[in-house]
């Protein structure tokens, strides 16, 4: 183990530190190489000691999954404090279970909600943690917390200069129905929230006028690149180069490929003769994801069970500034959820 101790980090001390293998399931490494996608980190997807791919992916359609929606908020603090995955100097760093909201309404149940509690059962006192930087609902993987505002507020400046820079800081991974044309490329398209049947959806808009994005329409970027194929599947490595409510979910929708577990926008996309097109949003209301019979084979599951399943989209890697200047940025990697690894080992999804 080599550390670098950094003396400030925004007015609070911090240990910069580059390890030399697994802890507790979280690798970091200073890489002198600009945040991107790479091939040194398809190895590290799964924990170690994890199934080979050629081993029965056992009996549980969802092992490891979790419903946050049924805990108390001390069950939940008690899920957050073993789903801690790395602490230094003020920052803590947990790989979020599918599911549980970052933010929400005054009186619900959120990761934001118990962070005093989750503070004090970590032994930081008065010292409260507050969110930087964090996966979506339903999405699983990294969230990085601070209970130094000044640490918070340098790191949001850098993830704000990032994205202002189109510098990528944050990759998903996301096993997809369907294949991209294209094995790596970009998507852009303009998107709005509209507020359908007491939801808010995500909704493209075709050539937005400067009216529209006035009124909130927003132009986003993604880049995506797919890892490996399968069974008419994928495993794509996505990365957002701006910030959008189920910017990827819907990205990928009108890629035809909506990711595995999308029961909101993955019925934007019809199917005729085996040929894929995209139907009319103001038509098209969300509803459970429909698979084929031959994947929900290969998955080793019923329909009833299809219908359960949860968002294969994980935040698997942020990109950190190093403690000082000069240093190498730091990568934090999250291992993948268990019936995201399971939903590998089923549709043959191995790393080349």
């Amino acid at each position: 183990k080599h550390t670098v101790f950094a003396p400030e980090m925004g007015g609070c001390r911090v240990w910069g530190q580059a390890w030399s293998g697994w802890r507790r399931g979280l690798w970091i490494r200073a890489t002198p190489t600009a945040p991107g996608f790479g091939t040194k980190a398809r190895h590290q997807l799964q924990r170690r000691g994890a199934s080979k791919p050629s081993d029965p992916p056992g009996d549980q359609p969802f092992p490891g999954l979790l419903r946050p929606e049924t805990f108390s908020r001390e069950e939940l603090v008690d899920v957050l404090r073993a789903a801690v995955v790395d602490r230094k100097g003020p920052l803590v760093t947990l790989n979020k279970p599918q599911g549980l909201p970052v933010t929400g309404k005054p009186g619900e149940l959120t990761l934001l909600s118990v962070l005093p509690e989750l503070s004090r059962s970590l032994g930081l006192g008065e010292q409260e943690l507050q969110v930087v930087r964090a996966s979506g609902k339903e999405a699983s993987g990294l969230v990085l917390l601070s209970s130094c505002p000044q640490t918070a507020s340098r790191l949001h400046k850098f993830f704000t200069h990032s994205q202002r820079a189109r510098r990528p800081t944050a990759t998903y991974c996301a096993v997809t129905d369907g294949i991209p044309v294209t094995s790596e490329g970009k998507i852009q398209a303009a998107l709005k929230l509209e507020h359908v049947d007491g939801v808010n959806l995500v909704v493209p808009v075709q050539s937005p006028t400067r009216k529209d994005i006035m009124e909130g329409v927003k132009r986003t970027l993604s880049h995506f690149r797919v890892v490996a194929m399968g069974s008419g599947c994928a495993l794509v490595q996505l990365q957002p180069l701006t910030v959008f409510p189920s910017q990827l979910q819907a990205h990928m929708a009108l890629q035809l490929c909506p990711v595995l577990g999308d029961h909101t926008y993955s019925a934007r996309v019809g199917t005729v003769l085996g040929q894929r097109f995209l139907l009319p949003v103001e038509s098209t209301k969300p509803q459970r994801q429909v698979l084929y019979e031959a994947l929900l084979g290969r998955l080793c599951l019923t329909p009833s069970q299809a219908a359960q399943l949860p968002l294969h989209l994980h935040l698997h890697c942020l990109h950190l500034p190093g403690a000082r200047p000069r240093d190498p940025p730091i990568e934090l990697l999250a291992p993948l959820p268990s019936y995201f690894s399971r939903t590998l080992q089923c549709l043959g999804l191995h790393y080349q």
